[in-house]
């Protein structure tokens, strides 16, 4: 239906909308919009085993909201209702094209870059969450769960497939894996997870975490680090 001759077509909202998250990229002014933020559940086979999981199952996802996103940098408020906030340093991919069922062949073709990320995670709501059948979201998709460091363009990094990822607290190492240790890489994470949903530019994946994952306190620093994209550090705040 085409409006009226002269008639404002600008749209009202009853609330203020939602400003789109971003993460910085690195080297540039620019910005990488936030969509949607998937999560590889239990990617490593010794952080699955650590869980109590078989390695090799399929892969499955959860998700974050876009606006759960903190920067690398900025102090992550200790969230309420937990009294054991883990950290998991993960490897961010970041769509630049999207797509629906697309090959693992292509997959690394939909990737504009990858950056460095802590799932945080309410570890104690989680397993009440596991033992009850019920869904994760409250433990993994609260306010500043999802610190992100800037984004890397592939034209700067290429693919990264393997190499060290680390993460610290209070400069005493607690993870210490290789990218290569993934069982599901990420070609095949991208292939699968297009089967479900159709992916689109802004999208982002965390594509799991290794072992050693464990606790935070107040007042800690956690670093996260990957071999070729830097090392974030984030100081975790006073209990809310």
């Amino acid at each position: 239906m085409v409006p009226p001759k002269g008639k404002d077509t600008r749209m009202s909202f009853v609330v203020p909308p939602l400003e789109t998250p971003s993460l910085a990229v690195a080297g540039s002014e620019d910005r990488f919009p936030v969509r949607r933020i998937f999560c590889v559940g239990r990617n490593y086979a010794a952080h699955a085993r650590e869980m109590g999981n078989d390695d090799r199952e399929p892969p499955f996802f959860f998700t974050k909201p876009a606006d759960a996103v903190i920067a690398g940098g900025e102090t992550a408020p200790y969230p309420p209702q937990t009294e054991d906030l883990h950290y998991e340093a993960e490897l961010v991919v970041a769509i630049g094209t999207g797509g629906r069922d697309i090959p693992e062949a292509q997959a690394l073709e939909h990737v504009w870059g990858y950056a460095l990320g802590n799932d945080l995670t309410r570890r104690d709501l989680q397993a009440v969450a596991k033992k009850m059948g019920r869904p994760w979201d409250l433990a993994k998709g609260f306010d500043s769960s999802a610190v992100l460091g800037p984004v890397h363009p592939v034209a700067e990094v290429g693919h990264p497939a393997r190499g060290s990822i680390r993460s610290s607290v209070n400069g005493e190492v607690r993870q210490d894996g290789d990218l290569s240790e993934m069982i599901w890489s990420v070609p095949e994470v991208i292939a699968f997870l297009s089967q479900s949903v159709a992916l689109r530019p802004g999208d982002l994946v965390m594509t799991g975490t290794p072992a050693g994952v464990g606790k935070l306190e107040p007042g800690d620093d956690c670093t996260v680090e990957i071999e070729g994209l830097g090392r974030m550090v984030t100081p975790i705040g006073p209990r809310s």
